[in-house]
């Protein structure tokens, strides 16, 4: 049962702290988070402002470094990478999606998609293969041949999206990804990120202040003054039911307002 469980876990978090500042002035951000995502989850991290949630996903995506504890992804322990094997381990592993989507204006939706496996060995047929596939899932693919300027705003966080995805990444990053969209675009990511976590497997860690976006998760973690406050998961329930357990916890936490639906 134990080795089942190893085989399962693709992110491990033990006793992270994160600290910022100098001695008598000091920051203690993290405050020993203990975090288990199993392969194929869809997790929410939520929290009021300062709540930490931001820092933890940049320490779990490599983009920061935690102060102690111990971050494993695939069992591999990432603040023991040197900064080109860590290099090396976040082009291969590791997808993000971030909130003002980083496209390079210069390449096309295809080259921006394409990128991350430029410096890979997979072959030519499989990365056509494979930006087919995720431009038929995002809806893009009319789209393959436009400039980031000739897009809206869904249309660039799709592109994102799949380029987060073209190397098959064994867990995918997302901060705040619905946070510079419309009500409709977001929707609409959304829809395909929660399709692409269920048919394609796909594990994916999301930072978000908005509930409704927390409703798509199977799993929602709530921070409160940098420790983990409470979880929600959604098992069964419907989207609607799930959202209105997660205004719930959100109201004791404190946080923006957002109408039940």
């Amino acid at each position: 049962m134990d080795q089942l469980n190893i085989e399962e876990t693709v992110l491990q978090a033990r006793n992270v702290h994160k600290t910022y500042g100098t001695k008598g002035n000091t920051q203690h951000v993290l405050k020993g988070i203990d975090l288990r995502v199993t392969r194929g989850e869809f997790v929410g991290i939520m929290g009021p402002s300062g709540s930490g949630k931001t820092t933890l996903l940049n320490v779990l995506a490599t983009i920061d470094h935690q102060t102690d504890g111990t971050i494993l992804i695939d069992d591999e322990d990432i603040s023991k990478l040197s900064n080109s094997a860590l290099s090396a381990f976040r082009r291969n592993k590791l997808g993000f999606i971030f909130q003002d989507y980083n496209l390079l204006d210069t390449l096309t939706v295809k080259e921006n998609i394409l990128l991350p496996i430029s410096l890979s060995k997979m072959s030519k047929k499989k990365a056509e293969s494979e930006f087919t596939a995720l431009a038929d899932v995002f809806d893009i693919k009319v789209l393959a041949h436009k400039y980031p300027h000739e897009l809206s705003g869904g249309q660039k966080q799709r592109t994102a999206a799949g380029r987060a995805l073209i190397h098959q990444p064994s867990i995918m990053f997302a901060d705040e990804p619905t946070g510079a969209l419309d009500s409709k675009s977001a929707s609409s990511l959304l829809d395909v990120l929660e399709k692409v976590n269920q048919q394609r497997g796909v594990t994916v860690v999301m930072v978000t202040h908005d509930p409704v976006a927390s409703s798509y998760c199977s799993r929602v973690v709530f921070l409160r003054d940098g420790k983990i406050y409470s979880e929600l998961y959604r098992g069964d329930k419907t989207r609607h039911a799930f959202f209105n357990e997660i205004l719930d916890v959100q109201a004791v936490l404190g946080g923006d307002h957002v109408d039940r639906i």
